[in-house]
Parts: C-alpha cells; sequence; structure tokens
C-alpha cells in the first residue's frame, strides 16, 4: 500500500475536526476529492478507517494506527523543513502551539512578543484549546509544545512550570456580595451570571466545574472577552467569573470588585508540556526555553 504526504495531511484533519468536510477545508481540498482519496486509502489497507456518527467522524482501530504513523512521518517531515530553514535567512520556520485561554489571553503576549522580536523568522501557529485536548495534541504530535493545566493527566509527557491562573468573581461595587472577601461557587449559584461565547474552551471548563459541584448557572448574557464580562458586572448587570490578571488588568468607569473563589479548581498551575524536550528542533526548544525562563509562576 503507498500513501503520499497528502493522503497523510488530509486524514489527520480529518481526524482532529471530527469531519470530513472541516478536514477537507483544513487541506484546501474540495470534498468529493477529499472523499476519493479516502476511499482510495480503505481501499488499500481493506478496511474501513472511519466510523461515521451522529456528532462526526471518528476513526476506527486501523484509522487509529494509520493516524499515529502519519503524525509520525509529518511531524519528521516539519522537523527537517524546521532544521533546514534555519540555514536560510529568508526561510520561515513554523511552530505549533496549542494552549488554554488564560495561557492565550493573560500570560502568552508579554512572553511570546521579546521572543518573536529576537527570533524574526519564526512563525507561531497558536490554537485555543482544552487543557486536555492539549495533552492529547502534544502526545499525538499535533503540537510539539503545549500549555496545559497541572490538573489533566499528562501521560508521559514532560512538563514546565508556567503560570499560576487564579479565577475569581467580579461585581459591581454596590452589589451585596462586594464587601466579602472569599466566597464558594455554590453560595452565588443563583445569581445571574454574565459569561464568554458558546464554543470558549474556557467558558466550557467553568460550565464543567459547575456541573461537576452539582451546579446549574443562569447566564444572562455571553460576551467574548473577560473585558465584556467585566463592563457588565461594572453596571450591575450580573456577576462574572474571569482570570484575576484580566480583573486587575480591566479599567472601567464605575469599578469593579474581585471575591477570590474558594473551590479548589479556581487556582490551578499552568506548565509547558512536550513529549521530550531533547527531541525538539532548535527553533521549538529555544521557544520552550524562553516560555519557561519568562512564564510567570506565581500568582496573578
Amino acid at each position: 500500500m503507498r500513501f503520499d504526504l497528502t493522503d497523510l495531511r488530509l486524514f489527520t484533519f480529518i481526524i482532529e475536526t471530527g469531519s470530513i468536510t472541516h478536514g477537507a477545508a483544513k487541506a484546501n481540498m474540495s470534498l468529493p476529492s477529499a472523499s476519493a482519496r479516502l476511499r482510495g486509502m480503505e481501499e488499500a489497507i481493506g478496511m474501513p478507517l472511519l466510523a461515521r456518527g451522529r456528532r462526526g467522524v471518528e476513526s476506527t482501530p486501523a484509522g487509529d494506527t494509520l493516524a499515529h504513523h502519519a503524525r509520525l512521518v509529518l511531524g519528521q517531515i516539519d522537523r527537517m523543513q524546521g532544521e533546514l530553514g534555519e540555514h536560510s535567512e529568508r526561510r520561515k520556520t513554523r511552530i505549533r502551539l496549542w494552549a488554554n485561554t488564560a495561557a492565550i489571553t493573560e500570560f502568552l503576549p508579554r512572553a511570546l512578543a521579546p521572543f518573536l522580536r529576537d527570533h524574526p523568522n519564526v512563525h507561531i501557529d497558536l490554537k485555543e484549546r482544552l487543557s486536555t485536548q492539549t495533552v492529547k495534541a502534544v502526545l499525538a504530535g499535533t503540537a510539539p509544545i503545549g500549555i496545559a493545566t497541572d490538573a489533566v493527566d499528562h501521560g508521559a509527557l514532560q512538563t514546565f512550570p508556567f503560570a499560576t491562573d487564579q479565577f475569581v468573581l467580579v461585581v459591581s461595587r454596590d452589589h451585596p456580595l462586594a464587601g466579602e472577601r472569599r466566597i464558594a461557587l455554590q453560595d452565588v449559584n443563583e445569581r445571574n451570571f454574565i459569561g464568554l461565547s458558546d464554543g470558549s474552551p474556557m467558558q466550557e471548563y467553568l460550565d464543567e466545574q459547575a456541573v461537576l459541584s452539582g451546579l446549574t448557572l443562569d447566564f444572562r448574557a455571553r460576551v467574548r472577552t473577560f473585558d465584556g464580562i467585566c463592563c457588565m458586572a461594572e453596571y450591575g448587570a450580573g456577576v462574572g467569573i474571569v482570570p484575576l490578571t484580566a480583573a486587575k488588568r480591566y479599567k472601567g468607569a464605575l469599578g469593579i470588585r474581585t471575591v477570590s473563589l474558594t473551590d479548589r479548581w479556581a487556582k490551578r498551575q499552568l506548565v509547558l508540556c512536550v513529549r521530550a524536550a531533547d527531541q525538539l528542533q532548535r527553533s521549538e526548544k529555544a521557544l520552550l526555553d524562553h516560555l519557561t525562563a519568562h512564564g510567570e509562576a506565581r500568582e496573578g
């Protein structure tokens, strides 16, 4: 059986997106062309690679094997291109970095800026994902470096401290809870909340923690940014949960108050994770060393 790099990339995109349509789009390929390539791969192997379901497609055991080896081959190609690119001043190197919302919005801009300034040929392909998704991506070789919380199982990955992320409740300064210093989520369960838009990995995390605590939060509105949550809370539209760093950065007209959340999940350590630091290509290792040295592994 013979598969070319286009076949392998297409298949990994399909697995990553859970959809043949979306996988074809990421591969810059028409759906009929992608379907024909997929049929050709299945005919060459002699068994199905995907199982169709209501939520999209999932890999079969044979598909899992193909996806594993495809990522290894594509990862090696990427490393080869990256290392060859380091010998050319004109060649651009791309590094895939997966991270959760807090890392992307609160810590990475300040940490990445000087690295990109000092490495003009390096481009960062940054993806916002849940910590569990990030760990899976690094384990599978989809991304060489990830940032996730230390609360998830990192398997055999190497981890390095990056930052401390703490959630707080934000309320208007005349809110009944404005004078509280600490509170548990269950004690504000019946309040009106302002949350992030559907599809936000951080909102998914907060919703999951509420469910695990046996709570159902009532959202009056959903906005796209932490500043939006703070603004709505400032005017008394509801209460919100944001990282402490975001609350400190917010500069409104009336002012907000922050209340520490006592729930265990509200304070978490963010860690850098890689499969093996000594196997990273030169630019990836440089990024890992930089983020390890310039992270904010302290309370926000």
